[in-house]
């Protein structure tokens, strides 16, 4: 695979991790609990849990267009660092995200750290099982971001 193939497929894969990510947003915004990472239904008696949903939701399906300016004709008509400085912070932010999930189990799984009795019962929810996919889906976006920028810096780079 050449590496402009690994560098377009890595930034399609960045997006459709953000379109994942905010569609459950939008539904949970409707009121539909499926995959929910926890108690629903605690969730949604705060009033604050709607505009979270939809914000998320909307950002997220408007942020799939950011790794699609790495590949497409039509991310040129930014400058190189408004696209490169944003897609480096947003993957570390991202990978970081996703990684310190699956650090924090591994320490509660091990019993290194103890969870505090809010977390015990939000843990303790059948659905909380979604969250592993939800932070795993930060830690790909993450790399697969951190990939097509990297083949984004490589391409567009000036020569002296």
């Amino acid at each position: 695979m050449t590496r402009q193939r690994r560098g377009r497929r890595a930034a399609y894969v960045a997006s459709a991790g953000a379109i994942g990510y905010g569609l459950p947003h939008l539904w949970w915004g409707l009121g539909v609990s499926a995959m929910f990472p926890g108690d629903f239904e605690a969730a949604t008696a705060t009033g604050n849990a709607a505009i979270g949903y939809w914000g998320f939701g909307l950002f997220s399906i408007i942020a799939a267009a950011g790794p699609l300016a790495l590949v497409q004709d039509w991310g040129r008509i930014f400058p190189r660092r408004l696209v490169l400085i944003p897609s480096w912070l947003v993957s570390v932010a991202l990978t970081a995200w996703g990684l310190g999930y699956f650090y924090l189990r591994y320490f509660l799984a091990v019993g290194r750290v103890e969870p505090g009795p809010r977390f015990v019962s939000q843990d303790a929810h059948p659905q909380a099982a979604w969250g592993l996919l939800w932070y795993a889906d930060f830690l790909i976006i993450g790399v697969a971001l951190a990939i097509a920028t990297v083949h984004y810096q490589r391409r567009t780079r000036t020569r002296p």
